[in-house]
């Protein structure tokens, strides 16, 4: 099976660049799985979790946002935040779930009469909260 090149850089540090036969990508508009031959796209991420399957194994991130480029020469994704699953532990996702209610808190107080970054800002909470459970961590109050 052909490999396409795979990508993953967030503000911090690179987290990733291997040969990789898929990519599976938690896009803003539903998960999209990246092979060769994959006609190019742009994507933005929601906060979920990236896997990279290469020879070597599968290796999951956790993201929180940030845009997927898919290309003929491969895949990139510039993450907002991203992290090896396994750094993501208990006291990592209850800060990443505290962040997301500060930030909705933040929008309803900014945003009275638009409903829309409200919207986005409870999105992104629901989010969070369901990557918690597809990694088997649960938001504490």
């Amino acid at each position: 099976m052909a490999n396409v090149q795979f990508d993953l850089v967030s503000p911090e540090r690179r987290l990733a660049s291997v040969e990789a036969s898929e990519v599976q990508i938690p896009g803003a508009d539903g998960d999209m799985t990246a092979m060769q031959g994959h006609a190019p796209t742009i994507t933005t991420l929601r906060p979920g979790v990236l896997r990279v399957i290469h020879g070597s194994g599968t290796d999951e991130y956790v993201v929180s946002g940030g845009f997927a480029e898919i290309t003929a020469g491969g895949v990139s994704v510039l993450a907002e935040s991203a992290l090896p699953r396994d750094e993501v532990t208990q006291d990592v996702f209850n800060q990443m779930v505290a962040d997301a209610k500060a930030a909705h808190e933040n929008a309803k107080e900014v945003f009275k009469n638009e409903p829309g970054p409200v919207d986005d800002a409870a999105k992104l909470l629901s989010d969070m909260v369901a990557v918690g459970g597809h990694i088997g961590l649960t938001a504490q109050n």
